[in-house]
């Protein structure tokens, strides 16, 4: 078995048991204790787990939450998949949102230079990474920033988007279940979800299949609040039709 393979049995028993113990995969394994440990922090770099003493738990079951740059380096052949098949569903012209997330980034990168498009967001690095742009009109939600998101909450980003009507919606999320629907770790960060939501003609998930099963601890929308969910085509055949069956158009890509 290769470390990769390993590593990603090792992030299935931790989701599933809710930890994992070192000497427990080392002996399930038959390899040593370091080359476990090793693994556990190649997983911890990636965002999906926290070491514990004699062993690691799933970040989700804590409420942990990865920095931008940790779940920038995850799954990104993924996410530039589903960001440049989200092109399809820009408007010609008008008002789109894109919601804080790192597949909502990579939508942001590959927008079409002669589309003319005002685009609201609360993420102040896509908003940076969007500002060069001539064709773009780019409205900043205020408010207090989530250091670890890079993204604004609380009441001064609530009432930007009371205020506001765009024809589409880009959402992004930490979790994603049939039970729970869309889940994020943050109360504050999950409200300003909701608002970007409930703004719009139009919303659109983009997520890949790693986060379908996870539920965080705060909840933001159902299923049947979103129009179309762009993933990738690992997910489960069997788990993208019940998505399905529970409201959105799911795409694989």
């Amino acid at each position: 078995m290769y470390a990769e393979e390993r590593q990603q049995v090792i992030l299935d028993r931790a989701r599933a048991r809710g930890r994992v113990d070192v000497a427990a995969l080392a002996e399930e394994f038959a390899v040593t204790t370091e080359t476990i440990r090793r693994d556990l922090t190649v997983l911890e770099r990636h965002g999906v787990l926290r070491r514990v003493h004699g062993g690691a738990i799933p970040v989700e079951r804590i409420g942990f939450e990865p920095a931008v740059a940790a779940r920038d380096t995850v799954m990104t052949g993924e996410k530039e998949r589903i960001a440049k098949a989200a092109l399809s569903l820009l408007p010609e012209e008008g008002t789109i949102l894109l919601d804080a997330g790192t597949t909502t980034a990579r939508l942001a990168d590959v927008l079409p230079p002669d589309r003319e498009l005002t685009v609201v967001t609360h993420s102040v690095n896509i908003a940076l990474s969007l500002a060069g742009r001539p064709n773009l009109t780019v409205m900043l939600a205020g408010g207090r920033l989530r250091t670890r998101t890079l993204a604004t909450v609380d009441a001064w980003a609530l009432q930007a988007l009371k205020d506001t009507f765009v024809e589409v919606a880009f959402i992004a999320t930490n979790g994603l279940s049939v039970e729970r629907g869309l889940t994020t770790p943050d109360p504050a960060e999950a409200m300003v979800k909701r608002a970007a939501i409930g703004c719009a003609r139009r919303c659109v998930l983009l997520a890949d299949h790693t986060k379908v099963g996870n539920d965080y601890f705060a909840r933001f929308a159902d299923l049947g609040d979103i129009d179309t969910l762009i993933t990738d085509s690992d997910i489960d055949a069997e788990v993208a039709a019940e998505l399905g069956a529970a409201g959105p158009t799911v795409v694989t890509v």
